[in-house]
């Protein structure tokens, strides 16, 4: 009897030949089988998940990002954000566990979580939501307290990982992007803490993401990154994690 095929697409690489190598001979070495495709192919196939490049290189990766997201057909396969160098190196992943767009549809977000078996305890334990979003996020808070949880609001990075350090939070939800650093910088700072290790992560996204912000938010993360070059060990080590 065969395996069953564990096929991960690759999106947002680009034209640009060779940039896609090693990251592609990572995803192998792992047992995956990777195939670059255009994201109208994405509904004919059934993938594990996507790998999706959103460095400032990338064949618009935040674009590609939100029609995911925003399609009934596709907004449900995984997506693991990555940062590759203009030479195809291997600078960051970031391993969030969901996207949900603004404004939200409550109903989807409570069905994502109860798939993901995130809602099961609510009725036994006392369960804490961190939402980071500089105006607070209403409608995600309406809905975390209807599933059972408590809500804590932080408006700022910083204050997203005071809160962080000292409560024990079941997930944890932010906007794309804070007064103070991304949702990628937040994740990334909660990932070298042990308490919020491995926290579930989801980042929200506006419907709508002009050029501008695009941009912005790439060179953003490329400043996190600085020239950082992921060895095949640690990538996949966190890919594990993913």
């Amino acid at each position: 009897m065969t395996g069953l095929i564990r096929e991960l697409l690759l999106l947002g690489i680009g034209d640009a030949p060779g940039r896609s190598e090693t990251v592609t001979a990572y995803l192998e070495e792992a047992g995956y089988r990777v195939c670059s495709v255009t994201i109208h192919e994405i509904p004919e196939r059934r993938p594990l998940g996507i790998v999706l490049d959103i460095s400032p290189f990338s064949d618009d990766g935040w674009g590609i990002l939100l029609e995911l997201k925003k399609n009934l057909q596709t907004r449900d396969i995984p997506v693991l954000p990555l940062y590759l160098s203009e030479e195809g190196k291997v600078g960051g992943i970031f391993p969030v566990a969901g996207f949900f767009i603004l404004p939200l549809d409550t109903e989807y977000l409570l069905e994502k979580l109860g798939l993901l078996g995130m809602t099961d305890e609510t009725e036994m334990w006392d369960l804490q939501t961190l939402i980071t979003s500089r105006k607070g996020e209403e409608s995600v808070a309406k809905a975390m307290m209807a599933a059972g949880f408590d809500v804590e609001n932080a408006y700022t990075g910083k204050e997203a990982v005071a809160l962080a350090s000292i409560g024990p939070f079941y997930m944890a939800f932010s906007l794309l992007m804070l007064p103070d650093m991304s949702a990628f910088e937040l994740l990334d700072k909660f990932t070298h803490h042990p308490r919020t290790r491995n926290l579930p992560f989801f980042v929200l996204l506006k419907d709508e993401l002009k050029e501008g912000e695009k941009k912005a938010i790439s060179r953003e993360i490329a400043h996190l990154v600085r020239k950082k070059e992921l060895s095949k060990e640690e990538f996949l080590s966190a890919l594990r994690r993913r």
